[in-house]
């Protein structure tokens, strides 16, 4: 190894005099012991391990990873680790190509229903996901699509348009809601959508009178047999990944989860359907709610996660019953600052996605967190996460 420690130091030397102050060692075989315990960044016994190192203890670091049975496999300047995807590494090896939903673009449908010409279909069935003791209403509703031209992708959107006119005697306006189901709906014969929608109340600023919102109390009152316009579909933001060891990071509020159901059912659940496609990797759902009876498809979720222990992990933040290290309400935002430094681990990996859905509020909060964790490796969250998005792995779709 010492041979490959005196061309690691000349590329330090080389890359410090040109201003690149943190590296990121790439790393296999570390092995569990006391020693490892004891250390800051996590150490797991499947893969690769990430390390981002400041110039000031990089020699430091590479006798501890001696040390722990590990052998580096390359280092690179931070900014150029971020743009690794695909790329030849330091040891000539190349790197195995992402597919990214930029790759698809010819695959991806869009708009194939417009609204000046919605496909009419039916309502299903429709089923209540608050449970007793819970806040609101929600509704999972299915839709029927057969005789369609209608497909979609896991995280796209359709939007419905609900009947009647304004109060200017317009036709309402379409309102988006994100796709709850996989490619194949809900009953696996690709002619059905699923949704899942909250009954939008609040108070009026001036009245205070309690308004209803026009298409979500449509959609949580509709019956079986129902008709209902539906345009698009839409959205390439919020796609998932072929790769089938990626890691899937999810973080959402409320019906946020409804493209993270969709994402879970095919990664999980669709197995025969899907031959091309057995996920492999880690995904990790944040979903925060105000109850218990809150938690949308709990039921569903927990049984994943029996299934599948080594694949699928999720962490609640139920704001009303949970405290935070402060004392105060516990919200999505505690729980990535909880866990921010194995997020940032796993942020590292050249094939994780980070997708974020539900209300806009939390995305400070989140980036509070990873902020803290990166400044003790002298790595500037908000750059960091540009690159992040620009290599389409960062994904937001908030309200």
């Amino acid at each position: 190894m010492s041979h490959y420690i005196g061309k690691i130091l000349y590329l330090m030397e080389k890359q410090t005099m040109n201003n690149q102050t943190t590296f990121v060692y790439e790393v296999e075989g570390l092995r569990q012991s006391e020693t490892t315990d004891k250390v800051n960044n996590p150490v797991r016994q499947s893969g690769t391990v990430y390390i981002t190192v400041p110039y000031k203890r990089m020699n430091q670091e590479m006798q501890r990873i001696s040390r722990m049975g590990g052998k580096i496999v390359s280092i690179k300047p931070l900014s150029e680790h971020s743009k690794a995807n695909g790329k030849a590494t330091q040891t000539g090896e190349k790197t195995k190509p992402m597919t990214q939903a930029k790759d698809k673009k010819k695959e991806i449908p869009v708009n194939t229903y417009r609204p000046k010409n919605p496909f009419v279909g039916k309502c299903l069935s429709s089923t209540e996901l608050v449970r007793e003791g819970g806040e609101g209403t929600v509704r999972h509703l299915l839709f029927d699509l057969s005789g369609s031209e209608l497909k979609y992708l896991e995280g796209q959107s359709i939007g419905i348009i609900p009947p009647g006119t304004d109060d200017k005697g317009k036709p309402h306006k379409l309102r988006l809601y994100s796709i709850a189901s996989t490619r194949h709906g809900d009953n696996l014969d690709d002619n059905t959508v699923s949704l899942c929608v909250r009954q939008l109340e609040y108070k009026h600023p001036e009245t205070g009178e309690k308004v209803y919102g026009v298409c979500s109390s449509y959609l949580c009152n509709m019956n079986e047999g129902d008709d209902v316009s539906i345009t698009g579909p839409v959205g390439k933001e919020m796609l998932l990944p072929d790769d089938e060891d990626a890691t899937i990071i999810m973080i959402a509020t409320g019906t946020g989860i409804a493209p993270f159901r969709a994402f879970l059912w095919r990664m999980f659940k669709e197995r025969e359907q899907n031959p091309d496609y057995q996920f492999k990797g880690l995904a990790w759902l944040f979903f925060g709610c105000a109850y218990t009876p809150n938690i949308l498809y709990k039921e569903e979720l927990e049984e994943l996660q029996r299934q599948f222990p080594e694949n699928f992990r999720v962490t609640y933040a139920i704001s009303r019953e949970q405290k935070n290290k402060d004392g105060g309400k516990m919200y999505i935002q505690h729980r990535i600052q909880e866990n921010a430094e194995e997020l940032w681990q796993l942020i590292q990996k050249p094939n994780a996605h980070t997708y974020i859905c539900g209300l806009k509020g939390m995305e400070g909060g989140i980036d509070e967190g990873m902020s803290a964790v990166t400044g003790q490796f002298n790595v500037d969250w908000s750059d960091y996460q540009k690159q992040l998005k620009k290599d389409h792995r960062w994904h937001v779709e908030t309200y």
